[in-house]
C-alpha cells in the first residue's frame, strides 16, 4: 500500500498557510483549491491601493511585478517570459490558440475519448462551420489515448492533435510526452490542456513536445478564480493569428494590423490586476513548495484514498490509467452522487459531482452518468481521508 510522504513540519506549515484548513476538509481541489494566505493578502493589498489612488495609478505602481508574473509562470512550465500570455481562464487560453489556427476545409483534429466538453464543443462547432473533421483516437484498455493508434492515424491532413492531460472526471493522466514524440514527426499542431495538471504534476513545454499549453489558476495552482495562462512555443507564434486583438496585443502600421511578436498577442488590455498579482504569488508559492515534492505527496494521498474507498461496501472507484493524478472518482450503490456531495458538505467535507456532459465521450463509453470526485492536494492529510471514509461508511 502506498502511504503519503508524511513530513509533519512541512505539512503543518502548509496547513497554517491555508486558512480554510481550520474549518473544512477540502477535497475539491480540481474545482477550486484553497488559496494560501499570502495569495489573498497580495490581492487585498492591491485592492486597497486601488481604493486609495485609483485602478490605473495602482497598476502603474506594480508594473514591474506584473511583468515578472510571466517569467514566474514560464519557469513553471519550461517556457520563456515571451512565450507566456496571462488570461482569465484555461478555457480562454485554450480557445485563444484553437481559434488562431488557420483552419481549412478537410483539416483533421485528433483527440482522446476523455476530452473535456468545452474543448469538444469548440471542435464540433468548427467542424460544422468549416468542414473540419474531428476524430477520436482509440483508447488502451487502461483508458489512455493509444499512442500506437495515433501514430498510425497521423498524416498530412491532421492539422491538430489536442489532448487534455488530466481529464476532469477521474485520475487518468494521458501519456502527453509519448504523444508529443509521435506528433513531432508530423506537421500537426500539438495543443495540451493542462488545466488540471499544472500545480500537481511537474510540466515542461519542451519535454512535452507541445506547441501550446493552456492552464488555469484556480485549481491545483491555488491562485484566484478568473486567472489562467497560455504558453506558446516561440517557433509557432507567427503561424497563429488571434481572433481578438486590441491595442495591447497588436499595433497599426501603415494601415495594417500587426500582432505582437511574443505571446502577449493573446492578451487584451483590460484585466483584473489584483487577480494577476495573486496568480503570480501562487506560482511563486508552488515553486517554493517544490513541484516534485508536491507531485509525490498528491499522488500518494490519492492512491491512499483509492485504497481506503475500496474498503467501503457499496463504493466503487472508477479511475482509469496506469499513471494517475490527484483526482479520485467513485460511485455509491446507495446514495446518488448529488445527494452524497450535499450531505458531505453539510458535515464540512467538500467533494464534487462529475457529470456526463463534462466528459461526454468517455462517460458514454463507460455507461456512467454521475460520479463523485474527491481531488486531494498536498495540504490534505491521512486523517482527513479517514474522516471522509467514515462519513461515507456511515451513509451506507
Amino acid at each position: 500500500m502506498i502511504h503519503p510522504p508524511e513530513t509533519p513540519e512541512a505539512v503543518t506549515a502548509l496547513r497554517a498557510d491555508t486558512a480554510g484548513c481550520e474549518s473544512v476538509v477540502h477535497f475539491n481541489n480540481a474545482g477550486s483549491s484553497l488559496p494560501p494566505k499570502r495569495v489573498v493578502d497580495r490581492m487585498v493589498r492591491h485592492l486597497r491601493t486601488e481604493e486609495r489612488i485609483g485602478g490605473y495609478e495602482a497598476a502603474d505602481e506594480v508594473s514591474a511585478e506584473l511583468d515578472d508574473v510571466r517569467g514566474t509562470l514560464g519557469a513553471l512550465v519550461g517556457a520563456g517570459p515571451d512565450e507566456i500570455a496571462v488570461t482569465d481562464s484555461a478555457s480562454r487560453s485554450w480557445l485563444s490558440v484553437f481559434t488562431a489556427v488557420g483552419w481549412a476545409e478537410g483539416d483533421r483534429i485528433l483527440t482522446g475519448a476523455a476530452e473535456y466538453s468545452s474543448n469538444i464543443i469548440a471542435m464540433l462547432d468548427l467542424a460544422h462551420r468549416r468542414g473540419v473533421r474531428v476524430e477520436v483516437v482509440p483508447s488502451t484498455p487502461e483508458g489512455e489515448l493509444d499512442v500506437d493508434a495515433l501514430a498510425a492515424t497521423l498524416d498530412d491532413d491532421v492539422r491538430m492533435v489536442a489532448v487534455t492531460h488530466a481529464p476532469t472526471n477521474g485520475g487518468l493522466l494521458q501519456p502527453v510526452e509519448r504523444i508529443g514524440a509521435v506528433v513531432a514527426d508530423s506537421p500537426a499542431f500539438y495543443l495540451v490542456d493542462a488545466c488540471q495538471s499544472v500545480g500537481q504534476v511537474p510540466i515542461d513545454l519542451r519535454t512535452l513536445g507541445a506547441d501550446a499549453l493552456s492552464a488555469t489558476g484556480r485549481k491545483y495552482l491555488r491562485a484566484p478564480r478568473g486567472t489562467g495562462f497560455l504558453a506558446v512555443r516561440r517557433g509557432v507564434l507567427d503561424t497563429l493569428h488571434p481572433a481578438h486583438l486590441d491595442l495591447t496585443s497588436a499595433r497599426i502600421e501603415d494601415g495594417s494590423v500587426r500582432p505582437r511578436d511574443d505571446a502577449r498577442r493573446f492578451e487584451l488590455f483590460e484585466h483584473n490586476v489584483a487577480a494577476v498579482l495573486g496568480l503570480g504569488e501562487a506560482a511563486r508559492y508552488y515553486r517554493a513548495v517544490g513541484p516534485e515534492w508536491a507531485h509525490d505527496r498528491i499522488t500518494a494521498l490519492a492512491e491512499h484514498l483509492r485504497v481506503e474507498l475500496g474498503r467501503i461496501p457499496g463504493i466503487t472507484v472508477t479511475d482509469l490509467g496506469r499513471h494517475r493524478s490527484g483526482i479520485v472518482s467513485f460511485s455509491s450503490e446507495r446514495v446518488p452522487a448529488p445527494e452524497l456531495v450535499s450531505r458531505l458538505r453539510e458535515r464540512g467535507v467538500h467533494v464534487s459531482v462529475s457529470r456526463a456532459p463534462s466528459t461526454p465521450w468517455d462517460m458514454a463509453d463507460r455507461r456512467l452518468d454521475e460520479l463523485v470526485r474527491a481531488s486531494v492536494h498536498y495540504y490534505n492529510t491521512s486523517d482527513e481521508i479517514a474522516r471522509l471514509c467514515r462519513e461515507l461508511a456511515a451513509m451506507g
